[in-house]
């Protein structure tokens, strides 16, 4: 079995496994880059970047859907207090108070410094590295985390969105022997793109590619369930450390 024989078997078998973009999984459809639908990605980004679990902020998400609850608006209209009982609902509750002061200060400097659309903070970015920087200063509240996982499933959508590979992704992919351990950053990414483009598995986006990537680090990798991983037989910790000709 050639290399790139072996890698396009993994990437189908972890596709498989782990699913795909979590954005869809929720229902948001990113690639026209509505309006609507990037902000209800960055508020699900937002959750899924605190030290929670991907099941409590996928539910916390689902409750601010319930109550429709998913603009900049329907933020600022809502209110501390009421963001609070929608967090508290959804099971949000150890970082409550300051997600919801958090939320209300990006959504008040997005609708007051970009109209309320993240399309203008795409469109006033000179570049990549500034596209990130702008995202973060958004009230204050966007941390490297939420940006890298907000900005990772529109790679393909918006042109200057192309943060590098989280620690998650590398973990898997270091494990996947997909990646050398050593490799991190610009170099990191074009490996990745490269191995995106050789294993033309249809319908898999980098996106796609990365965020399952991202599921396997979380259950699997980062708390070394090696024997329960459903990719163990490709992993170099597990069974199939050898399985690469």
């Amino acid at each position: 079995m050639t290399v790139i024989e072996r890698n396009r078997q993994v990437v189908a078998a972890l596709m498989h496994h782990l699913g795909g973009s979590f954005a869809a999984a929720l229902g948001i459809e990113l690639a026209g880059a509505r309006e609507g639908e990037l902000f209800k990605w960055l508020l699900a980004s937002f959750l899924y970047g605190a030290r929670i679990s991907e099941l409590i902020a996928t539910r916390a998400y689902r409750e601010f859907e319930r109550r429709q609850v998913v603009s900049p608006q329907a933020i600022l209209s809502t209110g501390w207090d009421g963001l609070v009982r929608i967090l508290d609902d959804g099971g949000y509750v150890r970082y409550d108070f300051s997600t919801a002061r958090n939320l209300l200060a990006v959504a008040g400097d997005l609708v007051r410094e970009y109209g309320g659309n993240l399309n203008n903070v795409h469109a006033a970015a000179k570049d990549a590295r500034d596209l990130e920087a702008r995202l973060q200063r958004i009230g204050k509240g966007i941390g490297p985390v939420t940006a890298n996982i907000f900005l990772r499933e529109l790679r393909g959508i918006w042109p200057k969105a192309r943060p590098m590979p989280s620690a998650l992704v590398l973990l898997s992919a270091e494990a996947l022997s997909l990646l050398p351990g050593s490799m991190t950053g610009e170099r990191a990414l074009a490996r990745l793109e490269s191995l995106g483009r050789q294993v033309g598995i249809g319908g898999v986006s980098l996106a796609d590619f990365e965020a399952a990537l991202v599921r396997l680090g979380i259950r699997y990798c980062r708390r070394k369930r090696h024997a329960s991983c459903p990719m163990t037989s490709w992993c170099r910790l597990g069974t199939g450390q050898n399985r690469s000709a």
